[in-house]
């Protein structure tokens, strides 16, 4: 959703299809970041400092730094030279709603999928998102991030399941 008020020319108009454009690329290369186990590349979609996260069981901070910090725990497990858990996010429905030049909000869904190879599970849940987003150094970043679990399902992999990394 693009800005309301008063009659935007076509230039304008085009700067807010671009910024809508460049926060879903932001989110997307987030969740790129995650399935990829890139802590860097998670960290740096957010602001330098002061970013308010609520994560539900993950725990809620007033920094990203501390999600960053389980984040690289969990992902980055290895175990018998493997990581033993492997996630897929799927992001859908997203709505934007630039409140300026500079400032927007967003609301997602997320489609989740994980494989715990600890206990040999499967997790799947459907995740709401609620993000503030800001622009930071000519980037647009997540200012906030708070999550809303609808509904998850966890559930044993079948017996000779054979779960690989990479082709």
């Amino acid at each position: 959703m693009i800005m309301a008020g008063a009659q935007r020319t076509p230039e304008q108009r085009i700067a807010d299809l671009e910024r809508v454009e460049a926060i879903k690329t932001l989110k997307y290369r987030y969740w790129r970041a995650c399935d990829n186990k890139d802590p860097e590349a998670f960290r740096d979609c957010f602001i330098r400092e002061g970013a308010s996260i609520r994560f539900g069981r993950m725990g809620d901070y007033d920094d990203v730094s501390g999600l960053v910090e389980i984040f690289t725990k969990i992902a980055l497990r290895e175990e018998d030279g493997r990581h033993v858990i492997l996630d897929m996010h799927h992001g859908i429905h997203p709505v934007i709603t630039l409140l300026s030049d500079a400032e927007a909000v967003g609301q997602w869904t997320l489609r989740f999928r994980q494989i715990n190879l600890l206990d040999n599970t499967e997790r799947l849940a459907s995740v709401e998102y609620d993000d503030t987003y800001v622009i930071e150094d000519g980037r647009w970043k997540k200012s906030s991030c708070h999550v809303r679990e609808l509904w998850s399902m966890v559930r044993p992999l079948p017996e000779g399941t054979v779960v690989k990394e990479g082709f």
